[in-house]
């Protein structure tokens, strides 16, 4: 049995305007939902009426958690046990789909090591698996069970999971059925691909990715690879249709552009880039059409803005942001009413 809390999350008081810049014109009624720590990656159910999020609580590394919109009624879905990423409810909302190194032990894995890689690198932990869970907690089932990183699940419009893997040596895009089954790869390119999302449609998949050709680039991302790292310094936006067929990109910013997000008519993209950024310590919501016209910046908070999904009706964006944080580098998470 996983283990399941609840408790009353604090009151997402007025906004302030710490929460809303006067460049933000996209954004009004903008709400905090947490208050404190590491959240992020938060995710609407599919008939827009709950999130679920990650956030380190009180476990040390991050765990899967849902609430309302309102930032009402948290729960903990997963174990509490390992790290979790990644989550996002089933099409019926029964049920919540994330990723966790549970099996690999009950401690929170260890963080890379930055000084002694002299890099920015992200941890690609090999006991990564995708779980789905009922969302009281109970009866946890396991997706995938194949050696290496399983994670980055999402869930489109007709059930199909897709994720990111590195079953076949590489950080490639596969699809399955929502009971694990029926496993396809989608992309073929060297290079880290991943972060998918569906358009509400389903008829397109948005993700990040690059595809270095030969050469010392393509040499340092597999030693770091073998690794169970990743160097996310440098990536871009992608579509293709649900087949993997007509792959294309999106961006071309020169920098690290990721969690993108199709607006509900599949039109736009939102998504966070430090492109922008000196030095690139700030990251921004942009949003530019899905031919790769039309660049707009949406943010312009201090710091980190990312992880922006649309509810499914269009009026509202989640985001996670270190605006208005009560110590440096606290993560908290956002709802706006939106602004066409």
């Amino acid at each position: 049995m996983v283990a399941a809390c609840s408790a009353p999350a604090p009151d997402a008081g007025p906004e302030t305007s710490s929460l809303v810049l006067p460049e933000e014109v996209h954004f009004s009624n903008v709400r905090q939902l947490t208050f404190g720590g590491q959240n992020a990656e938060a995710y609407f159910s599919f008939d827009g009426q709950f999130l679920s999020f990650q956030s380190t609580g009180e476990h040390g590394c991050d765990q899967v958690y849902t609430m309302g919109v309102d930032g009402s009624d948290r729960r903990l879905v997963s174990t509490g046990r390992g790290r979790t990423t990644c989550s996002h409810y089933t099409t019926d909302g029964r049920s919540i789909i994330y990723a966790s190194t549970h099996l690999g032990g009950d401690a929170c894995p260890p963080e890379p090591d930055f000084a002694a890689l002299r890099a920015y690198v992200w941890p690609i932990y090999e006991s990564y698996d995708i779980f789905k869970v009922n969302i009281d907690g109970s009866n946890l089932v396991r997706l995938t069970d194949t050696p290496g990183y399983d994670a980055e699940a999402t869930i489109g419009p007709d059930g199909t999971i897709v994720f990111t893997s590195v079953r076949d040596g590489d950080m490639e895009i596969y699809a399955m059925a929502n009971d694990g089954s029926n496993v396809r790869r989608l992309t073929h390119l060297s290079g880290p691909d991943g972060g998918p999302f569906f358009s509400a449609d389903g008829s397109k998949i948005v993700f990040r990715g690059r595809h270095p050709g030969p050469g010392d680039e393509l040499d340092k991302y597999s030693d770091f690879l073998k690794k169970a790292l990743w160097e996310p310094t440098s990536l871009e936006l992608y579509v293709m249709d649900p087949d993997g067929s007509n792959l294309r990109q999106v961006t071309s910013l020169g920098a690290a552009s990721f969690a993108p997000f199709f607006t509900p008519d599949a039109s736009r993209i939102i998504f966070s880039s430090n492109h922008h950024a000196a030095g690139g310590r700030e990251f921004d919501l942009f949003q530019i059409n899905a031919d790769g016209a039309g660049l707009e910046q949406i943010t312009f908070s201090p710091e980190f803005d990312g992880f922006p999904m649309f509810s499914p009706d269009g009026t509202k964006l989640v985001f996670a942001s270190n605006r208005n944080a009560s110590v440096p580098g606290e993560t908290n998470l956002f709802i706006a009413d939106w602004r066409q």
